[in-house]
């Protein structure tokens, strides 16, 4: 038999026991997730607004259906993360960066922790700077307020909760609206060049040929939930369509992305605090029109209700096999990377100027003159511009961010190489850089590439974004 230790041997021993059980309790209590949402209304308090998502400045002098930022924050008892999706067709990374700031303060969860979008309702207040539209410019601070409280109340919000996700699937309402056509048809474009391919062809014509480009079904859905699972706290899905339109011209609407969050509620029975977010994905390229059989006319907000609940009927069915997680890791990385300016050459600025004079008074008409004058006001933008990125970990899903109309085909790329089993992406957010094709569908033309304020980063610009999210994919992938 060994001989018993001395008496002296149990004393450390039973302190260092004593201390790793302590020390187990605070971390089991560092381990309690918690989750907050809540839905601020930023719809303005008057009217008429100039209103985004037309070449031509308009105006809109009612709201059909309320415009809001809708916003979840989620604690891993380490690390604080808020996402908050607003309704409008996009924001200036001013708007964002002012109301990070102000909820950060109020809140202490990081400026790098916040990750902001829009949604890309075609009927908004105007709030960045696009073609002829006038922005709202007495709206921002309002915005800016609006967002910052979002974040703030469902800080204020947090309580313990079981958090999971799923993906859903629908491809009956995504469409790819870039398209090759058959020879003969006009793909001239406004700067005297011809295209390859057409955006928003004529539906069910002859004169189709393909899709220059795939599409992306997923529904994607985080859901969190109260501790003892009998009660939702909020929602947060995920689709790449662009907007689906229908919206009297003089009416603000949240376009399907706020009919979704109602409909979903209503599917689920969820109760008058519960936040439910539809946030866009890869839809730079995509649309709600079926171009191969092309659709019959609808009354005003009847196909935004049809969309909306399909796509939520399709979230639910994802929603439904969720499986939750009591506690899950935070992870967030953020960077700023810069990017070049497309502009024109001495050739295609003395062709915009001849025809900004020949417009002279009189506003611009047909795509010829509204690109003149698109040359001209990006003659006067810096060279490069600086763009802010983000990934997101939350347990083993993974998000990352885009400030641009990002092509669907990056999306798909990014899903497919990230570390991270599940992963999607977010656009519009953290500011607005304009369309995001990739190289490839650069060569081929269309509106998307068209060089305007809505559309000017350097050609370059997809490969270097998508390489750094995959990067910062891979910082939060890591344990």
């Amino acid at each position: 038999m060994k001989p018993s230790p001395p008496r002296s041997f149990w004393i450390p021993s039973i302190l260092t026991l004593s201390l790793t059980l302590f020390c187990t309790s605070l971390y089991a209590q560092d381990k309690t997730f918690r989750a907050g949402a809540y839905s601020m209304d930023i719809t303005p308090l008057k009217f008429p607004v100039s209103s985004a998502g037309s070449m031509a400045h308009r105006t809109a002098d009612s709201a059909h259906d309320p415009l809001n930022a809708r916003c979840i924050v989620l604690d891993d008892g380490q690390n604080k993360l808020a996402i908050a999706v607003s309704d409008s067709c996009m924001i200036p990374r001013k708007v964002y960066d002012d109301a990070k700031k102000i909820a950060s303060k109020a809140t202490g969860i990081p400026v790098s922790n916040m990750l902001c979008s829009a949604t890309h309702t075609h009927t908004a207040v105007t709030a960045g700077y696009t073609f002829r539209s006038l922005v709202q410019e007495d709206y921002l601070p309002f915005l800016t307020q609006r967002i910052a409280q979002s974040i703030i109340k469902a800080n204020q919000r947090l309580a313990p909760a079981r958090i999971g996700w799923a993906v859903g699937n629908n491809p009956n309402q995504v469409f790819n609206r870039r398209w090759f056509m058959r020879e003969g048809f006009d793909l001239s474009n406004p700067f005297g060049k011809q295209d390859k391919v057409r955006m928003n062809p004529p539906a069910n014509s002859e004169q189709l040929l393909k899709p220059a480009g795939p599409i992306d079904p997923d529904v994607m859905v985080l859901a969190v939930q109260s501790a003892d699972g009998k009660t939702p706290i909020a929602m947060l899905s995920n689709y790449s369509l662009h907007y689906c339109g229908g919206v009297p011209g003089k009416q603000l609407s949240a376009d399907y992305f706020g009919e979704f969050a109602k409909q979903f509620a209503e599917l689920i029975d969820a109760g008058p605090d519960f936040v439910g977010i539809m946030s866009n994905g890869t839809s730079g390229d995509i649309n709600n029109i079926n171009f191969f059989e092309g659709r019959h006319g609808k009354k005003p907000f009847e196909q935004i209700r049809h969309v909306a609940g399909d796509v939520a009927k399709s979230a639910k069915v994802a929603y439904d096999r969720i499986k939750y997680h009591d506690w899950v890791p935070l992870k967030v990385a953020e960077t700023e990377i810069e990017l070049g300016v497309r502009k024109a050459d001495a050739a295609g600025l003395a062709r915009a100027e001849k025809i900004v004079a020949a417009v002279g008074d009189k506003k611009p008409r047909g795509k010829d003159e509204i690109y003149a004058f698109e040359t001209l006001d990006l003659a006067k933008y810096p060279d490069t511009v600086k763009v802010k990125l983000q990934a997101l970990r939350i347990g083993e899903l993974g998000i990352a961010s885009s400030p641009c109309e990002t092509f669907v085909e990056t999306g798909l790329a990014i899903k497919k190489q990230s570390p991270l089993r599940t992963t999607f992406v977010i656009e519009l957010a953290n500011g607005y850089n304009g369309y995001l094709p990739t190289p490839e569908q650069h060569q081929l033309g269309g509106y998307e590439t068209w060089r305007a304020k809505s559309s000017y980063l350097s050609t370059d610009s997809e490969p270097k974004i998508r390489a750094t999210l995959l990067e910062l994919l891979n910082q939060v992938a890591k344990d």
